[in-house]
């Protein structure tokens, strides 16, 4: 589910027959449910604008927990395999590395803007 560029994942609960959603992507916990489809969309919206207000009231910019880097462990033969390719492109390790996550997840040139 999307609703205002924020996203959410859904489960169903088959012994209390209720959908329950939590925002992913934030920091701040966000979750919401509702017995329909329709009751679980608009549950998922009141979240995302109650939380938005919250950030205006308390003035404060809603959560963005992304910082652009990442801790990547993978054995030494692995790093060794990656660099080298990297150079044999002409590429920075961390440039190469960025473009390959980017094809796995669609992420398109344009969208890859560095820090």
């Amino acid at each position: 589910m999307e609703y205002r560029g924020y996203r959410a994942t859904v489960t169903f609960d088959d012994e209390l027959d209720t959908f329950h959603g939590a925002v992913i992507g934030t920091t701040s916990v966000l979750s919401f449910e509702g017995e329909s489809v329709e009751e679980l969309r608009q549950a998922f919206a009141g979240a995302v604008d109650e939380y938005l207000a919250f950030c205006e009231e308390e003035g404060v910019a809603p959560d963005k927990p992304f910082s652009g880097n990442v801790a990547l462990r993978m054995s030494p033969e692995l790093h060794r395999a990656a660099t080298v390719t990297a150079q044999i492109e002409g590429k920075s390790l961390n440039a190469w590395l960025t473009e390959r996550v980017a094809e796995a997840v669609g992420v398109g040139p344009a969208e890859l803007a560095s820090p």
